[in-house]
């Protein structure tokens, strides 16, 4: 039997500077996760890209505004039932005890049930 791979979180903000790099921190040694955090705004620390969604299992964006971005701009990385949105406002500085206690509160309840996607098949076995 081989073991299950971690579930793959990608948190989302606008410019990946305050709120998705607290939700990264604080989640990093989260048993079972493995995290990243990107921002939608093409001047953020890490630009979200395809590439960083099709890695991810679930995107837990901060904002609906975020999902939206995504739908429109990287629509099919990741199917819609696996984008979550938070609702939290951009009025927190990076590691607030308040969006750390927020944090805290809903993300791992949001992803008890959430486990990882299935890997597509190696190509010689297509």
């Amino acid at each position: 039997m081989t073991a299950r791979r971690p579930l793959r979180v990608l948190f989302v903000c606008t410019q990946n500077k305050l709120r998705s790099p607290t939700a990264e921190t604080i989640f990093r040694e989260h048993a079972g996760w493995e995290v990243a955090s990107a921002g939608t705004d093409r001047t953020a620390d890490t630009p979200l890209t395809r590439d960083l969604l099709e890695w991810a299992d679930v995107a837990v964006c901060m904002q609906k505004q975020h999902r939206d971005w995504i739908r429109s701009k990287l629509k099919g990385a990741l199917p819609d039932d696996r984008i979550l949105i938070l609702g939290i406002p951009d009025d927190y500085d990076y590691m607030d005890a308040e969006l750390v206690e927020l944090l805290n509160r809903t993300v791992p309840g949001r992803l008890e049930h959430t486990s990882p996607r299935p890997l597509d098949p190696p190509l010689h076995s297509r």
